[in-house]
This record gives C-alpha cells, sequence and structure tokens, in this order.
C-alpha cells in the first residue's frame, strides 16, 4: 500500500491502475465499520483507494474538529490489513489551498434533521459536498461506499452525484454494530462506561420501533412513541426522533414502503445519530374466487 498525501502524487498512483478504482472517503479514527467498506470495496475493485481527512468544512465552531479522533499511522496499517492499494491522507491546504473561493451545495435534503438550523445547520452538508465533489474529482473512483448510520449524508452524496453527473454509483452497506447493539462511530472513543451504557439506549428505541412495525403498526406517531419511550427510560432526550422518507426525508404520517426512523442525541460530550429502515409488513396476496361451472 502507498501512502499519498498530494493530488498529484495519488494522480500518478492511479494513472495507470486497473480499474474499477473504488473509493472509501473517511475522517479517520478508523473502526469496524469503515473497515467493512473496505472490505467490501476490495472485492469488488481492482484498485482501492481509502482517504482520510478530518473535514473543516463540515465542522460548526462549536463542535469537535480539534478533538476529533486523529491517529494517521493506526489508520494506514489497519487500511493496509484491509485491503487498500492507495492510503490518501493530504493536508488541509492541499484539499483547501490558499484562495479556496468556491461552494458546492445540495438544497432541500440538506435542510432537514441535521440540517436544521438548531441541529448542525445545512453548512454542515455544504462542507460534505464540497469535500467529497473534490475527493470524487481528485480519485475519479468508479464506486464510493459510505455507511447507512450517516443516511441523510448518503442521500445528499446521491443527490450530489445525480445532479453534477458524477459517473460514480454510491453503495450504502447497512450500520455496523458492537454485540451490545451500539453503532460505531469514531466519537464513541468519548464515551465513559455510563455515558455508553445510556447511550444503548438509541438502538434499543429503534428495535422497538421494528417490533412494533413487525406487529403490524404502522401509525407514524405510535411508531415513534415506542422509541421514546425506550429513549426517556435511558435518561436521553432526543435533538430529534423523526420519521421520514427513506427517498427524500419528506415527513410520513405512516409506516408505507422504506421509511427511515432518524434520531439524535447527546450523550456527555459526544453527540451520536443512528437510524434503522422500517418496511412494512408484506401483505398477502389474496387468492382469486373460485368459481365454479354450471352443471
Amino acid at each position: 500500500m502507498r501512502v499519498v498525501r498530494t493530488v498529484a502524487a495519488l494522480r500518478t498512483g492511479l494513472a495507470d491502475a486497473p480499474r474499477p478504482i473504488a473509493l472509501v472517503p473517511t475522517m479517520g479514527g478508523l473502526h469496524e465499520g469503515h473497515l467493512e467498506l473496505v472490505r467490501h470495496a476490495r472485492a469488488q475493485s481492482a484498485t482501492l483507494v481509502v482517504s482520510i481527512f478530518v473535514n473543516p468544512a463540515q465542522f460548526a465552531a462549536d463542535e469537535d474538529l480539534d478533538a476529533y479522533p486523529r491517529d494517521e499511522r493506526r489508520d494506514a496499517e489497519l487500511a493496509r490489513e484491509a485491503g487498500a492499494d492507495l492510503f490518501f491522507a493530504p493536508g488541509v491546504e492541499e484539499v483547501y489551498p490558499p484562495g479556496f473561493d468556491t461552494t458546492v451545495e445540495v438544497g432541500g435534503l440538506t435542510r432537514e434533521l441535521e440540517g436544521d438550523p438548531a441541529q448542525r445547520g445545512s453548512e454542515h452538508f455544504r462542507g460534505v459536498a464540497i469535500v467529497v465533489a473534490k475527493l470524487f474529482n481528485m480519485v475519479g473512483p468508479d464506486v464510493a461506499l459510505f455507511g447507512q448510520k450517516d443516511a441523510q449524508q448518503a442521500l445528499v452524496i446521491r443527490r450530489l452525484v445525480r445532479d453534477l453527473d458524477f459517473p460514480v454509483r454510491v453503495d450504502v452497506l447497512p450500520t455496523v454494530r458492537d454485540d451490545d447493539g451500539l453503532a460505531l462511530s469514531s466519537r464513541n472513543v468519548y464515551l465513559s462506561a455510563g455515558e455508553r451504557e445510556r447511550a444503548l439506549a438509541l438502538s434499543r428505541g429503534l428495535r422497538a420501533a421494528e417490533g412494533l412495525v413487525a406487529a403490524g403498526e404502522l401509525d407514524a406517531e405510535r411508531v415513534v412513541a415506542a422509541a421514546r419511550d425506550e429513549l426517556e427510560a435511558g435518561g436521553l432526550e432526543p435533538d430529534y426522533l423523526e420519521l421520514r422518507s427513506a427517498e427524500d426525508l419528506s415527513v410520513v404520517a405512516r409506516v408505507n414502503g422504506s421509511t427511515l426512523l432518524c434520531v439524535a442525541a447527546r450523550v456527555g460530550p459526544a453527540r451520536l445519530i443512528d437510524n434503522v429502515i422500517l418496511r412494512a409488513p408484506e401483505q398477502p396476496v389474496p387468492s382469486p374466487p373460485v368459481t365454479r361451472s354450471s352443471p
């Protein structure tokens, strides 16, 4: 595996690389969720690029940019073991050189949930869109892989690819969880043992909603209430707990087809997000009426 830090070195390394090329973009702090993406990408690509870049453009002034987990040597070794060919670790000025003054912005999707001004704001997704667009132009991948835990981000990136005609397929893999149900996140390292125990209310709430839907309940208020009861029992007050369309994040009144239950909550120093895709149980197809011919 080669470690490269500049766009020029990256492009040189990819000049004669066999295709298809896969990209797994990360902010580092690699965990098993990232590595599952890397292994999946390895299985379907001839050349695999893993990038790490803690993107300042997607952090607000009061967020954890300075504290965000960074251990490049460890991340590089994990990426190498998982099968990466190129490990792209640019500095901030390589991505945002002096005088950088271009914006990439996706519309309506970025104003919901995490994009609400009361949460991270649409500026967060503007930063995501800028860096992902740059990485796609730098690497030129055939496929890029993301995790379902960041469901809204994945929808934004798919819209970015569609609207700007990037020739890249976006694959979104299921959320990877620890044995206790907590969704893997680089920010989990902020949690004390007691805070981690409280954080488990997030996955318990999602499972409660799943169970209710599996039993046939499709009303949004009742499904959300089942999840909220688990959060309250765990002492968590969510920043939001919403049932939305998994296609465009529009508000839904009932679980219908593919519906996304999203939650965000602060647990100690960490702000955690999680979600589950709820699908209405398939209804049995009625048998056609039996017709009898006259004797």
